[in-house]
């Protein structure tokens, strides 16, 4: 009686790294230089401050992967989510569209490249958080006006949740960001964590409620 007791243990104790590696729920950023962590330490990078504040609240079987790739636009985006497709993310933070915007590239086509990655997401039973970006006004008020609408349109459309701007309160405050002006430095990456933080804190306790995917 005590051998099978020992037994009936033993497969309790080696059962449960096995159910804790199913429950587990990753969570893909896929953007550009702005996520990946350019000029900064990778544990500096947002994605990994995230998963940090995630672990630090609690938030169990949550796991980060940063997508982030230096110079990439929303022409990339659909290619490299189907790369992913091998680890089954449960979650999509899609942070594209400045290198486009800052290139001058059609808002058409951006808005096409992102409902693309958007649609296969959900056909992928994914919930997707869409970051949205914002231009400086020297690109004309027509381009930046059409810009900005693409972001609320696509997450009305998908019923993705929104995410305005990413950089709100780091872009353009010098202190926040390298020499460039343009890549925020680890402060700035500090402020965009806690900035995202909410949404992707309220989406995850709400999935593992059983909620409704945004």
């Amino acid at each position: 009686m005590r051998v099978v007791s020992l037994l009936l243990l033993m497969m309790m104790v080696l059962a449960r790294p096995v159910h804790a590696a199913q429950a587990e729920r990753v969570v893909l950023f896929l953007g550009d230089s702005l996520t990946a962590g350019q000029g900064v330490e990778p544990e500096e990078a947002y994605p990994r401050l995230l998963g940090e504040m995630l672990a630090r609240d609690g938030i169990a079987n949550v796991r980060v992967v940063n997508g982030g790739v230096s110079g990439s636009t929303t022409a990339s985006g659909l290619s490299r989510l189907r790369w992913y497709d091998k680890i089954h993310p449960s979650v999509l933070f899609l942070a594209l569209g400045a290198n486009d915007g800052l290139r001058g590239l059609a808002v058409a086509e951006m808005e096409k490249n992102l409902s693309e990655t958007i649609a296969a997401a959900k056909e992928r039973g994914m919930g997707v958080i869409l970051a949205g970006m914002e231009l400086p006004p020297n690109y004309g008020l027509d381009y930046v006006d059409a810009f900005r609408r693409m972001y609320r349109q696509l997450a009305a459309q998908h019923g993705a949740t929104l995410l305005p701007f990413l950089l709100e309160g780091v872009g353009g405050v010098a202190a926040l960001n390298q020499a460039d002006g343009i890549h925020p430095n680890a402060e700035g990456h500090r402020h965009i964590a806690r900035h995202v933080y909410p949404a992707l804190k309220g989406y995850l306790e709400a999935t593992a409620k059983g909620a409704a995917r945004p």
